[in-house]
């Protein structure tokens, strides 16, 4: 092969060829919007955009949520593992476990206030 041969066969290279690097990037591009697409319409149609208090049209409402579990305790991640912090986490996990049980996932309204242990603020 002569060196003309090799600037011929260079010079022939496809238009795909030619933009691999674009067509990757408008690919990303395509399949990111396909993407986020998807995600915005499950995020839709679940019912969370109703839960969700960081939306703007929610700043009114946000002040009346209520931040504290008073009735929750955290278990410590540090320290020493013994029969007494393991019988500790069996009653925390235990408690915990008979809330989420009570909850009729299947039932009528499972995204109600109260099957979501949300108190309303009272004034």
């Amino acid at each position: 092969m002569n060196e003309s041969q090799a600037v011929t066969a260079v010079d022939e290279l496809s238009f795909w060829n030619r933009h691999n690097f674009l067509l990757l990037i408008i690919l990303t591009i395509l399949i990111s919007s396909v993407l986020v697409l998807i995600s915005m319409n499950i995020y839709y149609s679940s019912g969370a955009a109703q839960l969700d208090l960081s939306r703007p049209g929610y700043k009114g409402v946000r002040s009346q949520a209520v931040n504290n579990d008073s009735d929750f305790q955290n278990y410590s991640s540090t320290g020493l593992i013994n029969q007494s912090t393991i019988t500790e986490f069996k009653l925390l996990y235990d408690q915990q476990a008979k809330k989420t049980k009570a909850v009729n996932a299947f039932g009528v309204d499972p995204l109600s206030l109260d099957a979501l242990g949300i108190s309303a603020k009272s004034e």
